[in-house]
């Protein structure tokens, strides 16, 4: 007589006693068209992301049999591109919903932790981070292109209004750095949203970089929501002279290569776009699955998977702060802007 399994214990199936593993979804029975369409990403990648994160993932214990990374990696691919633990997707690699979510944890962890966004440092790789900028609208001198970006979460239990943003909207408001080809060079995904971008950089690591540690001989491009400084360069407010519009028109062009960058992630990875909902966790944990999105970003570039998108509906929107008061008193930064201006705008 059958005997029948009502409930699966879902740390049995992820841990696993002997390191055995469920494996319940081969890769090999699928064709390639359907990874893509449910997973976001072709077998091949896939398969490079078993290999890149499957010692992470496999976690002997003294309980049964576990889940393997591949599958892991699929839940977790599943959720960043769909954006919601579907019944289908947990019977489609023959897991529950409880242990999708367990899935997503394990492998965004293992994500969080790879050091893939980072700036270069050697100087041909800075050089020619510099020229891939240049080529785009003539702006010297750009090391990497910032702005924030908000994405919706839900109301957290404590510090509720910290995370309300100028819509009031729960958001954690993200501060990125990108270079010509959208690959992210910084990624602070943490502060709340009710911060205005100004004080996020003011008190983001990456400040803390340019001014200590990071290139002398090149600066960022942020939009008019940032103060100028001497390794920021910001738009003119109010042009007047032929130099300052070809300025603005240059850094304008240039500064636009994050906010497609933004378009691309959102489109790309749907729990980040609002589309299906806000995220449903902490602001810790939200913070770690939109910097987990990141880092898969900059992994999915390097293997040459491009998705320049058009824009997409969603909460993971680029603020819209007053700008009139963000000019710079630096007496400094306003120099070395009209020095750029006098020598390649004029």
């Amino acid at each position: 007589m059958a005997v029948p399994i009502a409930v699966l214990d879902c740390d049995l199936l992820l841990y696993g006693r002997g390191h055995r593993t469920l494996d319940r979804f081969k890769l090999e029975d699928v064709t390639d068209e359907y990874l893509v369409s449910t997973y976001g990403f072709p077998r091949q990648f896939i398969y490079y992301l078993v290999d890149l994160l499957g010692a992470s993932l496999s976690r002997p214990t003294q309980r049964s049999r576990a889940i393997s990374p591949e599958t892991q990696i699929l839940a977790a691919l599943g959720f960043y591109t769909s954006g919601s633990f579907q019944t289908r997707m947990g019977d489609a690699i023959g897991i529950s919903q409880a242990s999708m979510s367990r899935c997503v944890a394990n492998v965004t962890d293992a994500f969080v932790g790879r050091q893939f966004i980072h700036f270069p440092k050697d100087e041909a790789t800075v050089q020619s981070l510099k020229d891939d900028f240049y080529g785009l609208a003539g702006m010297p001198g750009v090391l990497g292109v910032v702005d924030c970006t908000h994405v919706a979460i839900k109301a957290p239990n404590a510090e509720d209004l910290s995370y309300v943003n100028h819509k009031g909207l729960h958001s954690l408001n993200c501060l990125m750095v990108c270079d010509a080809r959208g690959v992210l060079l910084s990624a602070e995904t943490h502060w709340p949203g009710s911060l205005p971008d100004c004080t996020v950089l003011q008190q983001a690591a990456l400040t803390s970089q340019f001014e200590t540690e990071l290139h002398k001989d090149g600066w960022l491009l942020g939009d008019s929501s940032f103060f100028l400084r001497t390794w920021l360069m910001t738009p003119l407010h109010i042009p007047e002279t032929p130099a300052e519009y070809r300025y603005n028109m240059a850094h304008s062009a240039t500064h636009n290569v994050i906010e497609r960058t933004f378009r691309t992630i959102r489109s790309r990875f749907r729990c980040l776009d609002g589309s299906k909902g806000t995220l449903q966790y902490s602001p810790e944990k939200s913070s770690h699955i939109i910097l987990a999105c990141c880092v898969l970003h900059n992994i999915s570039l390097e293997h040459g998977l491009d998705v320049w998108s058009s824009p997409a509906t969603g909460h993971m929107e680029q603020s819209e702060e007053e700008y009139e008061q963000m000019e710079s008193m630096n007496s400094e930064a306003c120099r070395i802007r009209q020095e750029l201006l006098l020598t390649h705008f004029s």
